[in-house]
């Protein structure tokens, strides 16, 4: 029950011809084993590779919104799928997500000459802040979008009355998992949020170590901050993470 309340995977695996017009191709071995998608426009200077693992809704080909302000950045972006959304085999799960971004993380350390850095966005800040901690790969920064502190306490905000934690299998406790991490931590929060209210990514925020620092989008919820992201945002956020952070 908590898996169909947490999970709600798209199944759809877009053509070639949609990537292309978004900017992206299978990543890392065409669609028969791919693993999300990577960002195809040319950078001069690179600066790094950021992979990026998305919200619990639709798949990763949804979030091509980030492709542009990242590519004019100079960074190359990974959209990560997940197991169980899109054509991915495997079991929706916390452990399962975690197990196979460590993957994600290591394969793309491996073929990409470059710094890699993590971007989570609502339940993808779980997936980076378990994977931060349990990564043999170096990461010296991470940005968290929309985050919690631990999603039990986003769960009794929405079922004051339910028992939840008897019943949670899946944790993603981010201050735990973040407790130890050395690199630069930048919080991305939305004013109004809905889902995940913002005063989450605020204790999140003041649980973490030093080398952090916090973004409050204005008049926004969780699903259209996007909407108010321009690019001296990004790159202030991209600018702080990727100097002088160490793991």
């Amino acid at each position: 029950m908590q898996r169909s309340m947490l999970y709600y995977p798209d199944y759809r695996l877009p053509s070639g011809s949609e990537l292309t017009a978004k900017g992206l191709e299978f990543w890392p071995d065409g669609p028969a084993g791919y693993r999300g998608y990577i960002s195809t426009c040319p950078i001069k200077a690179l600066k790094g590779t950021v992979i990026i693992f998305h919200g619990n809704a639709g798949t990763a080909v949804d979030r091509d919104y980030y492709v542009p302000p990242f590519c004019l950045m100079g960074y190359r972006i990974i959209l990560a799928e997940y197991p169980g959304y899109g054509e991915r085999k495997g079991e929706m799960s916390e452990q399962s997500f975690l197990q196979d971004s460590l993957e994600t993380v290591r394969i793309a350390a491996a073929k990409q000459e470059s710094p890699v850095y993590l971007l989570g966005e609502s339940l993808g800040c779980g997936v980076v802040a378990g994977a931060a901690r349990n990564s043999s790969v170096r990461i010296p920064g991470l940005v968290l979008i929309t985050p919690w502190d631990t999603l039990l306490a986003v769960a009794k905000h929405h079922y004051p009355y339910l028992p939840v934690g008897w019943f949670m299998k899946d944790k993603y406790d981010n201050a735990k998992n973040l407790s130890s991490f050395r690199g630069k931590i930048a919080v991305v929060g939305a004013a109004r949020d809905e889902v995940i209210p913002i005063r989450h990514a605020r204790e999140l925020f003041a649980r973490l170590p030093e080398n952090k620092r916090m973004w409050i989008i204005e008049d926004v919820g969780h699903n259209d901050w996007i909407m108010r992201m321009d690019m001296s945002t990004w790159e202030e956020i991209m600018d702080f993470v990727s100097k002088d952070g160490t793991q």
